[in-house]
């Protein structure tokens, strides 16, 4: 594993068991919110991961911190495989990695003051060793995420949704971690706050030497703040390339519908282009199709074999799982 690689996911699957009987319960399925997938976050970049709603990204970055235990695969974090460790061994690697919510009005105890809410991590993994001092770095973090200090003793009913990410950002900073997880962390405040916890976030980054595995629905803002952009559609990653590389030259017809749905600010521009829709419902992950998982909806899929395709590198580091790219 090169030093470089912070974390490594291989083959990691997360499978959830469809039941049936009142007492005694039998598994009669599964559904395969990540079926395989491979790829490596490099330290102190941002690699986004994008994909419909339902295809698995947010399954995926909770299972890469453990917070859902894979069905199969490995996790290595800093070369240490995560998969093999039980709870106990996992607390001192969890202080190294943390996850902003994507609903910072669901992710946040409304009963718990600002100081109870952004110091319990400090308590909980013991970085201080006295009241005052916790008191400091809560008011700490309140400056770094621009919050005024003097609302430690504030609740999150009293904030709007643009300050409640803010204190969702300082609670995931105060363990110091090197890998957050950003779970949409825009989609659910208004435009004209979102691109002020993007920038917040870049300049953390820039601070602190963060690695981010950013999850989102917007293309156009994963341009702006990731290095590499990974695609993930019914479980599957199915092209992975730098942010450019992939915009300018996609691979995967899946790939290619995505960003001709992206508006272009000229309309020139936008006149001209051509838009992919594609035909028909995402299908079940309970029983996805054989073979490419796409093929049923793709545009290019008359005479491709039923075997999946193989992930390979079609140069430059563009990784693309496709039998016709």
């Amino acid at each position: 594993m090169s030093a470089n690689v912070l974390v490594r996911v291989e083959n990691l699957k997360k499978y959830f068991p469809i039941t049936r009987g009142l007492l005694f319960q039998r598994q009669v399925g599964a559904v395969k919110a990540v079926d395989g997938i491979t790829f490596d976050i490099y330290r102190g970049e941002t690699l986004g991961l994008v994909g419909e709603s339902g295809c698995g990204k947010t399954t995926a970055g909770r299972t890469i911190l453990l917070l859902y235990r894979p069905t199969a695969g490995r996790v290595l974090f800093d070369g240490v495989d995560l998969t093999a460790l039980k709870e106990k061994q996992l607390r001192p690697l969890r202080r190294r990695m943390q996850i902003i919510f994507q609903d910072p009005f669901a992710s946040l105890n409304p009963r718990m003051t600002l100081a109870r809410i952004i110091s319990e991590p400090l308590r909980v993994h013991r970085l201080v060793s006295s009241r005052q001092e916790e008191m400091e770095r809560v008011q700490e973090l309140l400056r770094l995420v621009q919050l005024n200090p003097r609302f430690v003793n504030r609740y999150p009913h009293e904030f709007s949704g643009g300050q409640r990410q803010r204190i969702c950002i300082a609670r995931a900073l105060a363990s110091n971690p090197e890998f957050i997880v950003c779970d949409e962390p825009i989609s659910a405040l208004d435009v004209s706050i979102q691109a002020q916890i993007v920038n917040l976030l870049e300049d953390l980054q820039d601070q602190f030497g963060l690695t981010y595995l950013f999850i989102a629905h917007d293309l156009s803002m994963v341009r702006h703040i990731c290095d590499r952009v990974a695609v993930m559609y019914l479980g599957k990653v199915v092209e992975l390339a730098p942010k450019d590389e992939l915009y300018d030259h996609p691979a995967h017809p899946y790939t290619q519908a995505l960003l001709s749905a992206v508006p272009v600010p000229d309309p020139r521009v936008e006149r001209t282009r051509r838009r992919i829709i594609l035909e028909g419902d995402v299908p079940s992950p309970v029983n996805p199709p054989e073979g490419c998982r796409f093929r049923s909806r793709c545009p290019m899929a008359a005479g491709c074999p039923e075997e999946e395709p193989v992930w390979r590198d079609v140069g430059g580091g563009h990784w693309v799982a496709c039998h016709r790219a």
